[in-house]
């Protein structure tokens, strides 16, 4: 049986992997893509990660009527994940800042989020992305930690994301610093 927690070297083509879902996703939702950005740690150079890319598409709203033709590409709507999680102690985030669609393309591991231009969700995983690239050791120190949650918790999603999540938070609290003192 395959373990659901599943941590890999990082693999040089993910990014060419990605730039190939992209176009496809462009030349899809033409306008109504905002933005179409590699994140998660597939899109950090060097760091292990889950063989999944996570994509995320950046439009004006979530009814966004393009978004209908996501099945069209092989994506299939996860209809029970409608937002992500609210960071501990965040309670000053509208319920808005954290709503999205997410999607999911199993032909190649894909992770499609859909989110709001200018929300707090919207930004935090390019902000995350940027930063782990920025700071190489943060991103090793990160992804041992990936690597042991999923050696302790192969076979339990929930205990890993339980632990990983206010991990990133933390690591995320030295990102917002980062990114005023460069005016990111």
């Amino acid at each position: 049986m395959q373990a659901l927690i599943t941590i890999v070297p990082y693999r040089p083509e993910w990014p060419e992997e990605f730039r190939t879902i992209a176009q496809q996703l462009q030349t899809l939702l033409g306008p109504a893509a905002l933005a179409i950005d590699h994140i998660g740690s597939t899109s950090v150079p060097g760091l292990a990660a889950k063989d999944v890319i996570d994509i995320q598409v950046t439009v004006a709203s979530l009814e966004e009527p393009a978004l209908a033709q996501l099945p069209q590409l092989g994506f299939e709507r996860l209809w029970h994940i409608t937002g992500d999680h609210r960071p501990p102690g965040r309670d000053d985030l509208p319920e808005a800042d954290l709503k999205k669609q997410f999607y999911r393309k199993t032909e190649r591991s894909v992770n499609l989020h859909i989110r709001v231009t200018g929300t707090f969700n919207q930004r935090y995983p390019l902000l995350c992305r940027d930063y782990l690239r920025s700071h190489p050791y943060a991103a090793k120190a990160y992804g041992e930690i990936k690597q042991q949650l999923a050696r302790y918790f192969p076979d339990n999603a929930d205990a890993y994301y339980d632990i990983k999540d206010p991990v990133f938070d933390i690591i995320m609290e030295g990102a917002y610093a980062w990114a005023v003192a460069e005016n990111k």
